[in-house]
């Protein structure tokens, strides 16, 4: 039995953190200098404002390079999805609905992918008869759920 919790789709997205470390670190050296601005204390006030300077410049650089590292991964991920779910439905839609497979867009790809085998051909034929495009529409309709616990 595997120690992860159970998946489902209300729990299934993921939140980095970096950036809310980042902002509280940011937020604490302008606190600092708007305390030595009103106290009248320049040894205060320059030694925090070059803090916060410091602070902002890590920050920015950081929380940058946060953000183009997640879009590499995820851009990545979702390319190997595409993949992987091409492959799962060659091997579990039925021949005349096999042949649709290169219709489906991206987002619904990503989304059936949570979809059990005995379920996707169903749900794909509905996806694509009803034209639902929206992942989290898709999602909602997926009965057993097959978790991704290693996603981005």
């Amino acid at each position: 039995m595997s120690d992860q919790p159970v998946q489902n789709f209300e729990n299934h997205v993921r939140q980095p953190t970096d950036a809310f470390v980042v902002l509280g670190a940011f937020l604490l050296a302008i606190l600092l200098a708007v305390v030595g601005i009103f106290t009248n204390d320049l040894g205060i006030l320059t030694r925090e404002v070059l803090i916060a300077l410091a602070v902002v410049a890590a920050g920015v650089g950081g929380l940058l390079n946060t953000m183009m590292t997640r879009f590499y991964c995820t851009k990545l991920q979702d390319r190997i999805i595409r993949l992987e779910m091409r492959i799962r439905l060659r091997q579990v839609l039925p021949d005349e609905l096999a042949a649709d497979i290169m219709d489906f867009k991206l987002s619904q790809l990503i989304a059936l992918r949570f979809a059990s085998d005995e379920e996707l051909p169903e749900l794909s034929r509905k996806v694509l008869d009803e034209n639902i495009t929206k992942a989290g529409d898709i999602k909602k309709m997926v009965r057993d759920w097959q978790p991704d616990h290693h996603r981005v």
